[in-house]
């Protein structure tokens, strides 16, 4: 290596095995009972039930917030980010 202090070093480091370690992993620890369409249908549910009942400023304040982005759109057609 020269003493040109402008020479730079290229360090790369592949992750890729890591990764799929972890993923590996994080299923592992989920178990064989996970069922991810369960999860997302109660979580659905759950926002259905955050979401009712509002009165009319809670309701215009909700409005305000989808539309504006804070919250996300609900209804069918809708993906995650």
């Amino acid at each position: 290596m020269t003493k040109d202090s402008s020479a730079h070093l290229d360090f790369e480091l592949d992750l890729t095995f890591d990764e799929t370690r972890r993923r590996a992993a994080v299923i592992t620890a989920l178990g064989t009972g996970w069922d991810p369409l369960a999860v997302m249908r109660g979580e659905e549910e759950a926002y259905d039930l955050l979401y009712s009942g509002l009165d009319g400023r809670q309701q215009e304040i909700y409005d305000m917030l989808v539309a504006s982005g804070v919250l996300p759109r609900r209804g069918p057609g809708r993906a995650a980010d």
